[in-house]
């Protein structure tokens, strides 16, 4: 038989990446001031179009870095080649106002929501694109609010630019060889440099080190962490340091751009990824790079801080972007994929349906949750956050982002085994997108290292006051018919609430930080659902979505684990963990 004859499957079709979500539409409309609103919306659908068809045309036109260390004549040169795509998605959303959007504040505290809602609706499409310019938004934050006069005139108006002629990208240097999110080690030294009199952008050091990851390798600037402070002084030690990746850093329009050489910078390696395979990820040599520090010696760590608050929303947008593109995909295909000889279509198979429902739970929940965070955060940066929404902003930021990315990941998988063989298939993009989110699990902090900083963040007693605050203010306005109708619902919730609240009292045993996580971030996921449902102009369908929340997406499972490490024999349950994992004779070390 020749390949155009018998059965032909029909292609599948996907609307407008914003306008067929099921959830963004509803939830910017409640979220922001009806003015904003009409702005915005428009704005999206215009975007929602552009990713379908500009963005995944560039997308297709990209492919790996490459990297030249050497020229014919054995010098060194570490040219970083990278593909027309990779340009252009950079290019394209540079346009669109990432970061851009952040900094101009058009709609005031609302304009996180706006660009975090392009980010969302792009993402899985952008290659990971995102994460330079996550770091640049991070980068820009710390100018804005740690910088000297002249960076703010000088580099803000670049990281922040909509013409990519001119805009900056900037990278973050944390890592280094001998730990992740532990920087308590870090190698790299700073060294004054003598009689070098006031600089503009700060006081000019030298820096020598090796940094594990640079994940912005072709950028323009980085902050970096290093050491002023002595080898003992671990993270009290550290400063931070606005880098310049090339010399000189401000050139005419036009000029050729120097190489990375030219400060001293050199690319050891790139990294090779299991994903984000067209991101220049590489390890630095840095052999005497000139730096600037900013803010105060030894508060490298708190500086960087600000970074990482909006570095983590950024990871989350890409983990929740990338399931709402293969739920996206799973739904489409099920309108067109016939079973049954042909008789019946996929979507009318109530087995098949009753999964691709419980993925779009699993979608609804983390992106209120995701967006009613992001709102928190534009409410800070403007100055308008109440004291309690700061509170609550500090505790869910780790929450979101270790929650987010690992339960996005597992609805993901599921929604790509949706499409069968077709799913397994490089071309619909589904694979890319899941190696692609699965860093999101790793990036700026594994599950683990978030759950620790949630206990800090409840070492404040305010912040689950706050937090608890609000939730009791949410169930208390739910109306006498709803809260008959939800009373499960709504009893799990409270229940949930009281065990979170004796959770954090010190000293909290070893084994309850993850579980605990996993409960607050599933409860904040359900009051978000819950005032979206009791919202005026919600549907039925909102409310159905809350209930199953709560009642069928693990939360019960969630606070008997939590339970589970609350009640186990930590002293017994440690050896064992340790005899099972390292064998018998290895336990000791583990008491």
């Amino acid at each position: 038989m020749r390949v155009e004859d018998g059965f032909q499957p029909v292609p599948f079709n996907e609307d407008n990446a914003y306008t067929a979500d099921p959830v963004l539409p509803a939830l910017l409309k409640r979220l922001l001031s009806s003015a904003a609103f009409a702005d915005i919306n428009a704005d999206l659908r215009r975007f929602g179009g552009e990713v379908m068809l500009q963005m995944r045309a560039l997308s297709r036109l990209a492919e790996p870095p490459r990297l030249l260390q050497y020229n014919q004549w054995g010098q060194r040169i570490d040219e970083l080649q990278t593909s027309e795509g990779w340009r252009g998605l950079q290019a394209l959303m540079q346009r669109e106002g990432i970061t851009g959007l952040f900094y101009e504040r058009k709609h005031r505290e609302y304009s996180r929501l706006h660009g975090f809602a392009k980010l969302l609706v792009a993402g899985a499409e952008s290659q990971v694109i995102d994460c330079p310019l996550s770091m640049t938004d991070g980068c820009a934050r710390v100018i804005e609010l740690m910088g000297t006069q002249a960076a703010k005139e000088d580099i803000l108006p670049r990281l922040t630019s909509r013409d990519p002629a001119i805009a900056f990208t900037a990278g973050q240097w944390m890592t280094e060889r001998l730990g992740g999110s532990d920087v308590s080690r870090t190698e790299t030294v700073a060294t004054p440099v003598p009689d070098s009199g006031p600089h503009p952008y700060g006081p000019q050091y030298i820096l020598d080190g090796f940094k594990w990851f640079s994940s912005a390798t072709d950028s323009d600037i980085a902050l970096a962490l290093a050491r002023t402070g002595d080898n003992t002084s671990g993270s009290r030690g550290l400063s931070l340091f606005l880098v310049p990746l090339r010399d000189p850093l401000l050139r005419a329009p036009g000029a050729v751009r120097p190489p990375a050489l030219s400060n001293h910078i050199y690319i050891h390696r790139l990294k090779n990824k299991i994903g984000t395979h067209i991101v220049p990820t590489a390890e630095l040599s840095i052999n005497g790079a000139r730096a600037y520090r900013i803010g105060e010696p030894g508060a490298g760590v708190r500086g960087i801080a600000a970074v990482l608050n909006i570095t983590r929303m950024h990871c989350v947008a890409n983990a929740v972007g990338s399931l709402r593109k293969c739920l996206a995909t799973a739904t489409a295909y099920a309108n067109v994929r016939t079973v049954e000889g042909g008789r019946k279509l996929l979507r009318d198979k109530p087995l098949h349906v009753a999964e691709l429902a419980k993925a779009s739970v699993v979608y609804r929940a983390l992106t209120h949750l995701f967006f009613g965070t992001v709102l928190l955060l534009g409410k800070a940066e403007c100055g308008v956050a109440s004291e309690e929404e700061t509170l609550r902003l500090r505790l869910l930021t780790p929450a979101v982002k270790a929650f987010a990315a690992d339960r996005a990941y597992a609805a993901s998988v599921e929604c790509l085994t949706m499409l069968g063989g077709e799913g397994y298939m490089e071309e619909n993009g589904l694979g890319r997108a899941l190696r692609d989110s699965l860093v999101e699990k790793i990036w700026e902090g594994t599950v683990t290292v978030m759950s620790l900083d949630l206990v800090r963040a409840t070492s404040k007693g305010d912040t689950l006051v706050a937090f608890a605050a609000w939730a009791n203010r949410l169930l208390s306005a739910c109306p006498p018919p709803f809260a008959l109708a939800h009373a499960a619902a709504i009893g799990a919730l409270r229940s949930a609430l009281a065990a979170i609240s004796s959770t954090y009292e010190r000293p909290i045993p070893e084994l309850v930080p993850r579980p605990a996580l996993f409960v607050l971030a599933h409860v904040a996921a359900a009051l978000h659902l819950l005032e979206h449902a009791l919202w005026v102009e919600a549907v039925p369908a909102d409310a159905e979505v809350f209930r199953r929340w709560v009642t069928e997406a693990g939360l019960d499972a969630a606070v008997a684990e939590l339970g589970r490490a609350k009640d186990v024999d930590e002293r017994t349950r440690v050896r064992g963990d340790a005899e099972i994992v390292f064998g018998r004779g290895c336990a000791k070390a583990h008491l």
